[in-house]
């Protein structure tokens, strides 16, 4: 039987945070994306698992070699992804059941169609911003793509823009590069991997990295029905092997059953919405005692910058950058050891490597709210 205890430094060691990947291409690929809706958190996140790495590395991995590509990834949030990685990404996304429109927005197959084929090919020539996007979709597909029926922040979107987590899913859009402050879409011209093929090698994967897991932690990390998660499971038949942990069972992938014989060591800052803390199940394992009600929004996780202590999260924390100033206050639910403090001062000159900026670091209450 395994303990929650080998689960949690087994995992650690996979998502690189105790034992550093070789490049930026294999760490993100094998964490299944890095969050990126907040870039620098991704920068963060990324730049942890590498020695020496720092923003400008992950940049230019994003930018000028082209090695990671900005899409949606689980759960159709933004992510940083291995660009060879797209279309496993595309033909899995593309696959999962979805709940229908409300009725005043809804489109006709034949609409959605036409309009994810006027997104690719209007973003074939160069990057587009979401108004130019909108010009160039509208102007292709008549002045019913136009209708403003998609709720925004303040406002209505024109009716077109609920696909384009669609569009992605097609392989024809992904993000390009920003334009200041103004994001941008670009085609990839991808082609999806088969779906059933698709989602066998991301469940898989997805096992490697933050299994023994259930049909419903996989359910949850997708926002995906609970039942065609099931079913996955089953398809893959004996590709999956059930293993028991010390309060129940759980899945890995077959053969796939060592697991470390000590226990997880270390101090770590993780970002906002860190792969390890957002994918990681149970969330009572992983986010014990108080750090449920400190570090948990509404039992969402990834919503605060955590400290943890051999996987457990045992604090929040909070970056606030200043040009080159990086100013971070820790504060931690358990007293801090001196070997411990030495660890924590290492993981604040490293967030400063890793930023390219001059860390400083109080402990003390954090006083700001979780991120939407």
């Amino acid at each position: 039987m395994v303990t929650w205890t080998q689960v949690l430094a087994r995992r650690l060691a996979r998502h690189r945070l105790t034992e550093p990947g070789r490049n930026i291409v294999e760490v993100v690929s094998e964490m299944c994306g890095a969050h990126a809706q907040v870039l620098s958190a991704a920068e963060h996140s990324v730049g942890l698992r590498l020695e020496s790495v720092t923003r400008t590395d992950v940049q230019q991995a994003l930018g000028e070699t082209g090695d990671l590509v900005k899409s949606f990834g689980a759960r159709g949030t933004v992510h940083l992804l291995a660009a060879r990685d797209l279309p496993m990404w595309t033909g899995a996304l593309g696959a999962i059941p979805s709940s229908p429109a409300p009725a005043g927005m809804r489109l006709t197959p034949g609409q959605t169609e036409e309009v994810v084929a006027a997104i690719g090919a209007s973003l074939l020539d160069k990057p587009l911003t979401a108004d130019e996007l909108s010009d160039q979709v509208i102007a292709r597909c008549g002045s019913w793509a136009a209708d403003p029926v998609v709720p925004a922040f303040q406002g209505f979107w024109p009716r077109w823009r609920q696909l384009i987590p669609v569009a992605a899913g097609r392989g024809v859009l992904c993000f390009g590069p920003t334009k200041g402050r103004t994001v941008t879409y670009t085609n990839p011209q991808v082609e999806p991997q088969d779906s059933e093929v698709a989602l066998a090698e991301l469940l898989c994967r997805y096992l490697h990295a933050y299994g023994p897991a259930t049909p419903q932690n996989f359910a949850q990390w997708m926002a995906a029905p609970r039942a065609w998660a099931v079913a996955l499971f089953a398809s893959l038949g004996d590709r999956l092997e059930q293993i028991e942990i010390e309060d129940g069972t759980a899945w890995v992938v077959a053969g796939d059953t060592e697991f470390p014989l000590m226990a997880p060591g270390g101090l770590l800052l993780l970002p906002y919405f860190d792969a390890y803390t957002v994918g990681s199940h149970p969330r009572d394992r992983v986010f014990p005692g108080p750090a449920a009600d400190r570090a948990l929004a509404g039992g969402q996780a990834g919503n605060y910058p955590v400290l943890t202590i051999g996987g457990t999260v045992s604090g929040v924390w909070h970056l606030r950058r200043s040009g080159k100033k990086l100013a971070v206050t820790v504060e931690s639910l358990v007293v801090l050891d001196r070997p411990q403090l030495d660890e924590l001062d290492d993981q604040v000159t490293r967030l400063g490597q890793i930023l390219e900026g001059t860390p400083s670091l109080t402990l003390a209450p954090v006083t700001v709210g979780p991120h939407a």
